[in-house]
């Protein structure tokens, strides 16, 4: 059974990731999911203390708040997936920012003190966490430099950024992995990155790029966006496609290619994040992928999420698989239900589907209705998705294994869809409410709490098993079957 799913997850910021209810949130996705890496913004941003310089232009470091965050990561059994960026002020070359805490996107007015920072960062982390942590983790640099808001300068020099990124890294040791670009826009970037690299030799370990499944437009900085929800099943899917092939066509046919960022919507105030139909397009999408990608990090694990500043309301399209409540969305379930299948995958007839088995002889069995909601033609995602969306009769799912040992077996099924924990439209009947009172809160996380929708203790005599289940757009079923 494949694991992309859980290589690497996403938050917004380092900063926020130095709040409690931030790390409060993440211990919750580690007990019941447990990802491997976290990838955010941010880590050299002032708001992180990392540089300054002396009035004669000397620069001086600062670890403190880096080594808490990485401290509370690795506690929390995660690796860092190292996005170099943005530019601390005091380096910045320009003033041009984005977002509402103002990361600067513009290249270094030095590299030889850019280059220096990189270094003595990771001569840091090499000293505080020990070679053999280190040479497990990720450095990626920068954020989709190949769109404006996110670099001011161009492919020219962000290759110059790439390249002095890369060779400060590896003089603190070869064994460290580098690379990037984090593109938004397919392909151009992932392959003049390739090309460059293998022109004028320079090191590079990993293709890094994005994908969201909306029909226009890469960066919302605003919030204020409309966006449109793509229809067309192979979306998000099918670049991922694409970019393995890239590499596999390119001097470096067995680099790694993990997906930085990818989801539904690249705004955070798109309400499909919050909607039941998230779950079926997450698992659709990572079933379509997982055989071209080394991980796919969904954005993001949380709500707590600042780009456009803090938030208002409880539901508001954020990205977070949790919001800022800790109240689990749908999308949540899909990895959560995908970490309870077996480590032995079997044959299954049905591509929406995964059939697991494990060394104590427990069968799993994961399946959905993917069908693509499009908002109708002068529609976008913000008004469509914003209300309650009942879902459409799809008939009946048969689950049959053709040979199940004897024995007594704790039958139990989860689901997620419309109604099914589903808080964001629980939320709904509420009035949607500005502002929770702590009974609102508690029944809110009451209707999205996990818990079985059936379960029940069979004898089976051995040989074929099967049980029907009604099926509705976009339901997701995880049926365990643990022996007894």
């Amino acid at each position: 059974m494949s694991q992309v799913f859980k290589e690497c997850i996403a938050a917004g910021r380092a900063n926020e990731g130095l709040r409690a209810d931030w790390q409060e949130q993440l211990a919750v996705i580690q007990k019941e999911i447990g990802f491997k890496y976290i990838r955010m913004h941010g880590l050299l941003h002032d708001d992180m203390g990392v540089y300054n310089e002396d009035a004669r232009g000397n620069p001086a470091y600062n670890w403190q708040y880096i080594d808490k965050l990485y401290d509370a990561l690795l506690k929390a059994g995660l690796k860092p997936f190292v996005e170099l960026g943005f530019m601390p002020r005091d380096l910045a070359s320009g003033t041009q920012t984005i977002f509402w805490w103002k990361g600067n996107v513009t290249p270094p007015k030095s590299y030889e003190n850019w280059s220096g920072l990189i270094r003595n960062l990771v001569l840091h982390f090499r000293e505080r966490y020990g070679e053999d942590e280190v040479r497990k983790w990720y450095f990626e640099v920068w954020n989709e430099p190949d769109i404006s808001p996110f670099w001011s300068a161009g492919l020219g020099e962000y290759l110059k950024l790439y390249k002095a990124t890369a060779e400060a890294v590896k003089s603190v040791s070869s064994q460290y992995r580098v690379g990037g670009p984090a593109s938004a826009v397919a392909f151009r970037f992932e392959q003049e990155l390739l090309d460059y690299c293998a022109r004028n030799h320079v090191a590079i370990d990993f293709i890094s790029t994005h994908s969201y499944g909306v029909k226009e437009g890469y960066v919302d900085e605003t919030g204020r966006k409309g966006t449109v929800l793509d229809g067309d099943p192979a979306a998000v899917r099918s670049r991922m496609v694409h970019s393995r092939e890239i590499i596999r066509r390119s001097a470096s046919p067995n680099l790694e290619l993990h997906f930085t960022e990818w989801s539904s919507s690249y705004t955070p105030t798109d309400p499909i994040h919050d909607q039941y139909h998230q779950a079926a397009f997450v698992l659709d999408k990572i079933k379509g992928a997982q055989e071209s990608v080394n991980s796919m990090a969904y954005w993001t694990f949380t709500d707590i999420f600042e780009e456009n500043g803090p938030r208002t309301t409880p539901f508001h399209g954020g990205f977070g698989l949790i919001n800022c409540q800790g109240i689990r969305k749908p999308a949540y379930y899909s990895f959560r239900f995908l970490n309870q299948l077996g480590n032995q995958e079997l044959v299954s007839s049905d591509a929406a589907s995964w059939v697991t088995r494990n060394a104590a002889g427990d069968v799993a069995a994961l399946f959905w209705d993917f069908t693509p909601i499009v908002p109708p033609a002068g529609t976008n995602d913000q008004a469509f998705y914003k209300k309650e969306l009942p879902s459409k009769e799809k008939g009946p799912a048969r689950f049959e294994i053709a040979q199940l040992p004897e024995g007594r077996y704790l039958v139990q099924v989860y689901r997620t869809g419309y109604r099914m924990n589903d808080p964001y439209t629980a939320y709904l009947d509420m009035g949607a409410p500005a502002q929770l009172t702590r009974s609102q809160e508690e029944a809110l996380h009451q209707v999205a709490d996990g818990s079985p929708a059936f379960q029940a203790i069979v004898s089976h005599p051995g040989g074929a098993y099967s049980k029907e289940f009604a099926m509705r757009e976009n339901d997701v079923v995880l049926v365990l079957l643990r022996k007894l």
